[in-house]
């Protein structure tokens, strides 16, 4: 089908943050052209698949909000019930990149150049399966399109949504053919065989274990096939290719440091979104962590308490941990801990300055840092970032292939998988490996395994590794995206949103020291006046919407008031759009949300 390009060009404008995009804007008058002549070189091949990277690649990259990271107002999904009404429009559900991808795959398919076909086609069919993995994950069956629609008229646009099995096996077609043909040449901006092969263990896991959680679809193939898929594609990926996991030796500085500079690490990073204050492309990650107008990045203190011990002990072993008051609360911990959170003695890049937490930043008192520049690089200042987010890195893929193996029934997991996979993550951070039969034979019920804090759906002999590996993703894979919350969607965890959220504890007016040196940095007072301190800085309770859980101590109860419910019979799902509904009878609106009268 022939139609004109202006609208593509629109598109091809928002690329620019992918560096190897430059300059084609320049070299061809896209407005005027026609499909049916333009797909003529493979310059041009490029320029139409750069417009999907911007769309696809959306985000969240780093401010995701969930039940372990927030700001001040909860946002929708996390306060659920009547809060999350089913939207007459939007809500993800938008098919106009679909038809642009199909687009180029019709159109290129003459192409005479063999090579550069087939891997223009890959490409595209990647995109294709990363737009499924996204509806799919929402929207569970949705309606499959694989070639160019019509007008308006056409009866495939009204027909019902396919189910997922059918779905899912095309993705799976399409990101093998994407990982046969696409180049092996590592590039940070863009797709190449590696993206193809993390994305694979990526949707494959999520797809497993959804159907191991929520059960099988009943039709097709299990979960075990999924995971076996995952599995196989993430140790391809690991024992292949030339990625790796970043680590110089510098356990305090080294997981930081993929976040932290301008450009990320390649030994590491698969792919990233490139930022550039030069093209007014910016975001406000390290603003983000230093602002000081009191809807910072909150920490609940449930994730803090998460983090074992340095020596690999559990903290929440430690008798007295609940009251634990924050100095001893975060010494000695596993040192990616003060990679993410301010605590004692740190300061900046490039900066010796020592800073503690500050509640003007975060209400819970746990002050994230991650993602933070130094200073010489920018001012805390509003949407002035520009370094690098990661969009896959090894250590997710590396994260995948322990977690499939450790889910599977149809094999047994091996100490093998863990050296292979958690190994050289935890020895970036200076943490002792993970032990099979020890993580087994003494599973952390108490934490990680109980309904207040952790998951209580895990059963079955690796009930014990499972939840160490859920516990290394959640440290690991801290505040990038949307990880999170998909995570807790394909567990059948969404309680956990219901879990408390509270802050620091305190056990009553006075000054305490943060950091240990001896001089007191916060001071927490109950009368009308202000005492006289040299603390820092200090806050009266019930004031500015400080408050305690049990009056004149307690945890901070930074979000007094807000409901945080799941719907266990909705809210795994998004509701398709009423007006969608409307306009497609032969759709179906997913269970528990309110349709439309027909």
């Amino acid at each position: 089908m022939a139609r004109n390009l202006n609208i593509c060009v629109l598109l091809l404008t928002s690329v620019a943050v992918f560096s190897s995009c430059n300059g084609f804007l320049d070299k061809f008058p896209l407005d005027k052209e026609s499909l049916d002549t333009y797909f003529q070189d493979e310059s041009q091949m490029q320029a139409f698949s750069n417009a999907f990277y911007p769309v696809i690649f959306n985000g969240p990259f780093y401010d995701a909000e969930n039940d372990l990271y927030f700001k001040r107002s909860l946002p929708s999904r996390i306060k659920g019930g009547t809060s999350r009404p089913t939207p007459s429009s939007g809500g993800g559900w938008n098919w106009s990149t679909l038809r642009d991808i199909n687009t180029m795959i019709a159109h290129i398919a003459d192409y005479p150049d063999e090579a550069v076909r087939e891997e223009y086609t890959g490409l595209a069919r990647f995109f294709r399966a990363y737009f499924y993995y996204k509806m799919v994950r929402d929207f569970s069956d949705v309606p499959w399109y694989d070639h160019e629609l019509g007008s308006a008229e056409d009866e495939q646009l009204y027909k019902p949504r396919d189910p997922r099995e059918l779905v899912m096996s095309k993705m799976v077609e399409d990101v093998d053919y994407a990982i046969a043909h696409l180049s092996d040449t590592p590039k940070l901006y863009r797709v190449t065989k590696w993206t193809a092969l993390a994305f694979k263990s990526r949707f494959c896991l999520f797809e497993g274990t959804w159907r191991k959680y929520h059960g099988d679809s009943g039709e097709g193939h299990d979960y075990n096939w999924y995971l076996a898929q995952a599995a196989d594609a993430a140790k391809e990926f690991i024992t292949t290719s030339p990625y790796t996991i970043h680590d110089t030796g510098n356990e305090a500085e080294d997981y930081t440091m993929v976040f932290s500079q301008q450009s990320s690490p390649m030994d590491e990073v698969i792919l990233a979104k490139n930022y550039s204050t030069n093209t007014q492309i910016s975001h406000f990650a390290t603003f983000n962590t230093f602002c000081v107008n009191g809807d910072g990045l909150c920490i609940n203190k449930k994730y803090i308490d998460s983090f074992l011990m340095k020596d690999g002990t559990r903290f929440t072993d430690i008798p007295g941990w609940e009251t634990m008051q924050f100095f001893n609360q975060v010494t000695d911990r596993d040192p990616r801990l003060a990679q993410i959170i301010r605590t004692p003695g740190y300061h900046r890049i490039d900066d010796n300055t020592k800073r503690v937490p500050e509640f003007a930043n975060s209400l819970t008192g746990y002050q994230s840092v991650k993602y933070a520049v130094s200073y010489e690089i920018i001012a805390d200042s509003w949407q002035a970032s520009d370094n690098d987010m990661p969009i896959y890195r090894a250590a997710e893929v590396y994260l995948n292939y322990a977690e499939a193996m450790a889910e599977r029934t149809d094999v047994k997991i091996s100490q093998a998988d863990l050296d292979l996979s958690i190994t050289p993550i935890r020895k970036r951070a200076g943490m002792p490996e993970l032990k099979l039969a020890d993580a087994n034979a003494n599973p952390d019920l108490n934490y990680m395994g109980s309904s207040k804090y952790g998951f209580s759906n895990v059963t079955g002999d690796n009930k014990g590794v499972i939840l160490e590996i859920r516990r290394e993703r959640m440290v690991e894979l801290a505040q990038e995206g949307d990880f999170r919350w998909y995570d807790l969607m394909r567990w059948k965890e969404g309680k956990c949103i219901e879990q408390d959220i509270k802050g620091m504890y305190f056990p009553g007016p006075g000054e305490y020291d943060f950091d240990g040196d001896g001089i007191y940095d916060f001071c927490l007072y109950d009368s009308d006046e202000k005492p006289q301190t040299s603390c820092l800085y200090s806050q009266q309770l019930n004031k500015d919407g400080f408050y305690l859980t049990e009056g004149t101590s307690g945890y901070v109860d930074s979000h007094r008031g807000q409901k945080h419910v799941f719907d266990e019979k909705r809210d795994y799902l998004y509701p398709i759009p009423t007006g969608e509904i409307a306009l497609n009878p032969a759709l179906t609106q997913n269970p528990g949300w309110k349709d439309i009268k027909r």
